[in-house]
């Protein structure tokens, strides 16, 4: 079933999809930025408001595919590459690109939600879920983002709620 529409609720770290029909089809714990709400380039905050998926990427990837600047790597996620790269930022598997859609609040200038290059996407198995930890991006399960990547074509609204 398609997805029409997805809540993120920050407060809550939880993102919720609906059908066509409003109800409720996917409800599942997320992790927000660690440094909580806000739209500024380089807060590395979770961007509020109205938005829609942008772009679609990944399909077909395995589990645990690393990306940078959405772009496979090459690598595979494994605790043993993390030992290695400590600092690196863990985006893996799907990314589901947003685009703010409301100018002067995510759209356009310093508070462009996809100028700041924020993301659905997967993370590591041991990052916590249901607490704020990333570094401004929605990060899921792996295997979560998997189901909502097929279930969401691009363009989908995505509402973000502190």
């Amino acid at each position: 079933m398609s997805i029409a529409h997805i809540e993120i609720d920050v407060g809550a770290q939880r993102l919720m999809a609906y059908d066509r029909h409003a109800k409720l089809v996917f409800d599942r714990r997320i992790s927000t930025a660690k440094r909580g709400v806000g739209e500024q380039l380089g807060s590395e905050c979770t961007p509020r408001g109205h938005h829609v998926i942008r772009a679609k990427i990944g399909f077909g990837c395995p589990p645990n595919t690393v990306f940078e600047a959405r772009r496979p790597t090459g690598e595979m996620y494994s605790p043993q590459l993390r030992r290695r790269y400590p600092d690196r930022d863990w985006i893996l598997t799907r990314i589901l690109w947003l685009s703010g859609t409301e100018p002067g609040l995510n759209r356009l200038g310093v508070v462009d939600t996809m100028r700041r290059y924020i993301y659905i996407h997967g993370a590591p198995d041991e990052d916590p879920m249901g607490q704020p930890s990333s570094h401004g991006c929605i990060k899921m399960r792996n295997s979560d983002v998997i189901e909502l990547f097929d279930r969401v074509p691009a363009g989908t609204p995505v509402s973000i709620r502190a």
